[in-house]
């Protein structure tokens, strides 16, 4: 019989509390609070975050319009390759705690300028469209990054997938709570809700921190060597082979998102050319299509987090989950260059995106337990950001590619077809190479035989 998934006194009753994290991952004696903080830490910053991605969209469209976003998006990956090496510097300089709390704080003074500005009636759309998206691969790869130090591997694979429902229901209260905000504030002022988030966020950090510090290892605490985050991909066959996974991740994912919008525009205009709707409606008829669509997808994520990720990492393990997200999007784009609907389509990408935004969100994280802290910091940091931003790049290029040869959503299909069996590759090789690290793991882990000696 196992045993139960919280060490209790055996005078104590299981609190309401205690059975419902049972149902999500085996928590043990000491575990709870810490992981509880966690959680709401990540709950804070990705509300925060769809706070100001909603912002970012309605300044950046109104001032600069569709084909500027476009261009700022690019943009992004270039200017990462000044921020990563900016960071790492930084990181070296530091302890745990104080990188955490003053990367967070810049953050939030950064918010502050931009709200200042905006109400001087400043154009700051384009500037911050590119802040955004560094700001949101930065923090959230600094939090996880944090989870990855605080955690022995055993642990983060019970824990990490309590944290990712925080990150779930972050999302989801963030993207719903500014929908009803903005019929109260304007974009400049709900800068300053996301401003007090972070604060919220800095000193809860601080907090968990310095709780973690005590009695543990002080060597965690410490500032990390020089070497730099891309120095640190480079050199090393494991990290290089997870920035491969999380650049073709980006341009399959990206390249269906093309295919699903490309056929609900045309969709809509095939409605206006029958009467179904009016021109006038064709904002509101893609804005209820998305709606919707985000909808499912947020509470496909959800419900996989809640009562599938921990499971899974329990049976199949980090890197057996890796395989399920390209699995699942081979399946769907075969189903979709054989029969190119758009019923289908939508099918297949909330099952995509609800898994990539739970299961294998959690899962490349954790892929980071079993690296060095530089790893941890510097190197997931470069991944997480210039990688990531590298493959909307290279998407670009596709959907290029594609506008000049004609390519039909069938032509679209097969694309994706092919560069998610070369992701189903890396993930091969992501296995191998994490098996080894686990394996030196544990055998750094062993104790020394004196009497050998």
């Amino acid at each position: 019989m196992s045993s139960p998934a919280i060490a209790l006194p055996f005078n104590r009753k299981r609190s309401l509390l205690d059975s419902a994290l049972g149902l999500i991952t085996d928590i043990h004696a000491g575990e709870r609070a810490t992981a509880l903080m966690m959680a709401a830490n990540m709950f804070i910053v990705l509300s925060t975050y769809y706070v100001l991605k909603t912002v970012r969209e309605a300044l950046i469209l109104s001032e600069g319009g569709a084909n500027v976003k476009s261009y700022s998006s690019a943009a992004q990956a270039l200017l990462l390759l000044l921020v990563v090496p900016l960071y790492g510097a930084v990181a070296s300089r530091f302890k745990r705690g104080k990188l955490i709390a003053g990367t967070t704080i810049f953050f939030v003074a950064n918010i502050v300028i931009f709200y200042l500005a905006g109400m001087a009636g400043m154009h700051v759309g384009v500037a911050f469209f590119l802040w955004v998206g560094i700001f949101n691969l930065m923090i959230t790869a600094q939090f996880w990054a944090f989870a990855n130090d605080i955690y022995t591997p055993e642990q983060g694979k019970r824990l990490m997938p309590m944290i990712g429902i925080g990150s779930s229901l972050g999302a989801w209260a963030g993207a719903t709570a500014t929908g009803s905000l903005l019929s109260i504030f304007n974009p400049y002022q709900l800068m300053l809700f996301a401003a007090a988030g972070l604060a919220i966020a800095t000193v809860l950090s601080i907090f968990i921190n310095r709780r973690e510090s005590r009695g543990g290892e002080r060597s965690q605490e410490e500032p990390l060597s020089k070497e730099g985050g891309f120095k640190l991909v480079m050199k090393s066959r494991y990290l290089l082979l997870i920035a491969g996974m999380m650049l073709m991740l980006n341009v399959v994912n990206s390249t269906g998102e093309f295919i699903l919008s490309k056929m609900v525009v045309d969709n809509v205009k095939q409605e206006i050319a029958t009467g179904t709707i009016a021109v006038a409606d064709m904002k509101t008829s893609i804005g209820k299509f998305y709606a919707s669509f985000y909808g499912w997808v947020n509470l496909m994520g959800l419900i996989f987090q809640v009562f599938v990720v921990s499971r899974l990492f329990k049976y199949v393990g980090v890197r057996g989950a890796l395989f399920l997200l390209p699995a699942f999007a081979l399946a769907g784009y075969s189903l979709i260059a054989a029969i190119p609907l758009l019923a289908i389509v939508r099918v297949g990408k909330i099952l995509e995106n609800g898994t990539d935004y739970s299961i294998q969100n959690t899962a490349r994280h954790a892929l980071f337990l079993t690296t060095s802290r530089e790893a941890k910091y510097k190197a997931k940091a470069a991944i997480d950001t210039f990688f990531w931003r590298a493959g909307d790049m290279l998407q670009a290029g596709v959907v290029l590619l594609g506008s000049m040869l004609a390519f039909s959503i069938h032509d679209y299909a097969f694309v994706n077809i092919g560069l998610t069996v070369v992701w189903l590759v890396i993930v091969a090789l992501i296995y191998r190479e994490h098996q080894k690290q686990e394996a030196n793991n544990r055998r750094d882990a062993e104790p020394v035989d004196v009497s050998a000696v």
